[in-house]
């Protein structure tokens, strides 16, 4: 069989090595009853990291980030502020209000570069201006929730003195902040910043280890999962020998974007590819027909719609991977 080359996504990545043999090695117990002690040793790895004062493993950043809205919504009649790019709204099947019932106020994500707000964030003042007054027809106002690295808006890793001024703005006003960290080792990367320090004003942070850190599953923040210890094994490999590689995708996908941007009918925000995420427009159209070219050449892309389409690095590709897919796409495009 002919190799593939996935740049669908980081969620593509496979348990490396080691993740399987601490699999077959991992000391095991029934969670439910706080008896795994694989489980037990990842939840206080992140806590640490974080420095939080506590961490909770789960099998989905979605369920995840559902967790956290509903521990700090916890009462009907509840309103969570946050960008209508964020995954949270756009990808999680609605589940702060079907399940838990609270209202999302989505405001403007910012797009441009030019703008006093960074790209992937909120307006302060817009988010300042959206707390609801006490008043019998409002909901109320609760929690505010970014994304980190943000995904829609191709990757960008939001400054740390932006979530600072968020934080104080949460603070004053008596709400809480969360943070859809589902790539923030990338954001940690990205800013050369440690992400206790990124997420220091925040109340919680979800962080997923089955993207760039290539556990087949998992998220720290539930479910009860018995023998989770082999699962949870994987995640300790994530925190403790992935994390630190990460810029190698990061440099991979800014060769990728280069190499795109030189190619005619095909345009690329060079200024977003700040992390591991590349999204490419392809001026005349036919992204889907791309994608469908390329995987019969053993080249798997992401197609957002008919002009734009995703590339994701990750660990199992490398800078052949990258040229392979830049001279095919060079082929295609005409």
């Amino acid at each position: 069989m002919a190799e593939t080359f996935d740049f669908r996504s980081d969620t593509v990545t496979k348990p490396t090595t080691t993740m399987k043999t601490k699999m077959v090695e991992s000391e095991v117990g029934d969670d439910v009853f706080g008896d795994d002690p694989t489980v037990i040793a990842l939840e206080e790895e992140c806590a640490r990291l974080f420095e939080k004062e506590a961490g909770l493993f789960v099998p989905s950043g979605t369920m995840g980030n559902l967790i956290a809205v509903m521990v700090h919504c916890d009462s009907r009649g509840s309103e969570v502020i946050l960008g209508s790019k964020n995954h949270l709204v756009v990808y999680e099947q609605g589940g702060m209000s079907t399940i838990a019932g609270v209202h999302p106020r989505q405001l403007k994500t910012e797009e441009e570069h030019d703008s006093s707000t960074p790209v992937g964030g909120i307006s302060l003042k817009e988010i300042e201006e959206n707390i609801r007054v006490d008043d019998v027809h409002f909901p109320r106002t609760r929690l505010v929730c970014l994304e980190n690295t943000h995904n829609l808006c191709g990757g960008v890793a939001l400054p740390v003195d932006y979530i600072d001024k968020v934080g104080s703005l949460c603070r004053a006003h008596g709400l809480k902040l969360h943070m859809d960290g589902a790539r923030i080792f990338n954001a940690a990367t990205a800013t050369q910043t440690s992400v206790a320090r990124i997420c220091r004003d925040c109340d919680s942070v979800s962080v997923c280890l089955s993207k760039g850190l290539a556990s087949p599953v998992g998220t720290v923040l539930g479910g009860g999962m018995r023998q989770a210890g082999v699962l949870a094994a994987c995640g300790l490999v994530s925190l403790r020998e992935m994390t630190s590689r990460l810029q190698e995708d990061h440099n991979n996908a800014r060769l990728l974007a280069e190499g795109l941007s030189q190619i005619a009918g095909v345009e690329v925000d060079l200024l977003s590819v700040q992390t591991n995420i590349v999204y490419f427009r392809l001026t005349k159209g036919g992204a889907r027909q791309l994608a469908a070219d390329l995987k019969t050449r053993g080249l798997l892309i992401g197609a957002k719609d008919d002009f734009v389409c995703r590339a994701v690095l990750h660990y199992m590709l490398d800078r052949a991977a990258v040229e392979r897919l830049l001279e095919n796409i060079r082929n295609l495009v005409v």
